[in-house]
């Protein structure tokens, strides 16, 4: 049973993370009328508030979409396969739990010394999309958040040399599917927060999470220290995602750099030319 203060702590931060999720919906126009909305769910705080918050506005939405929560169970020793299956049903959520053994192909073909994260993200990825053009989900929701999506940017730049991050809205390379992130405004601290009060029945990654020095970590505890010794810089850093100015970047395929003239440019003078 939760107390008073408990309550009103539950209540204030699902009404904030309602708010950035519906507004990150609007931005990205990420549901429509009619969609059937696969959810997928890890059984980490990020992907049981995501479904939980989705649920949550489905019920006041103007629009109508169906939500289907599906989890891959990737065959991890130790895995406690009964943990989600029970929290749904009792929750009465329509679910589906898709079992494939990617935890062996990838301890068995990642370098010893490398991450796995890349090549089970990959697999993981092509598991959920089959599935998902299966059942005709119009959107994959994955439950990424603010601070996931400024770590991809740092990771790309400092180890990739791209300046790329994670979109909230993205059509897959072959066109069938349509990935969603409606937590992309949510910080994590509230999302954690939310997952606690919640108490979500949660379930650790025991497959990279045991890898030390991993890169990702190594950003997260960078921006963990900004965010502490200059308060406002992850908000600041995040805007500069969704305000781009390609003309004052270095990217020639992007811009039309080696088009540019000088405007009325004849034998050598400039006409004057003012400006409004």
């Amino acid at each position: 049973m939760k107390n008073q203060k408990q309550q009103f702590q539950l209540n204030r931060a699902q009404k904030n993370l309602r708010r950035e999720v519906g507004r990150a919906i609007a931005d990205f126009n990420m549901i429509e009328d009619g969609d059937l909305v696969m959810v997928c769910l890890s059984g980490g705080k990020d992907s049981y508030t995501l479904l939980d918050i989705l649920i949550n506005l489905q019920r006041h939405a103007p629009i109508d979409f169906k939500i289907k929560a599906v989890n891959l169970d990737q065959k991890q020793p130790g895995f406690p396969e009964h943990i989600l299956p029970d929290y749904l049903q009792g929750e009465g959520i329509d679910y589906h739990i898709l079992e494939q053994d990617t935890y062996s192909i990838v301890t068995d073909k990642t370098p010893k010394g490398k991450t796995y994260c890349g090549l089970c993200s990959r697999l993981r990825r092509g598991c959920l999309y089959t599935y998902a053009k299966e059942i005709g989900a119009h959107k994959i929701a994955l439950g990424h958040h603010r601070e996931d999506i400024i770590e991809t940017l740092f990771l790309n730049m400092f180890y990739g040399g791209k300046l790329k991050a994670m979109p909230p809205k993205l059509l897959s390379d072959d066109g069938c599917n349509v990935v969603i992130r409606p937590l992309a405004y949510c910080k994590e601290k509230e999302i954690s927060k939310y997952s606690e009060l919640r108490q979500f029945p949660i379930i650790p990654c025991s497959l990279c999470g045991t890898q030390d020095n991993m890169q990702r970590q190594v950003i997260k505890k960078m921006l963990a220290d900004w965010d502490r010794e200059h308060p406002g810089r992850v908000e600041s850093i995040f805007r500069s995602i969704t305000s781009v100015s390609l003309s004052h970047l270095a990217d020639t395929s992007k811009y039309p750099f080696t088009e540019l003239r000088q405007l009325g440019m004849e034998e050598g003078l400039l006409d004057v030319v003012e400006l409004s």
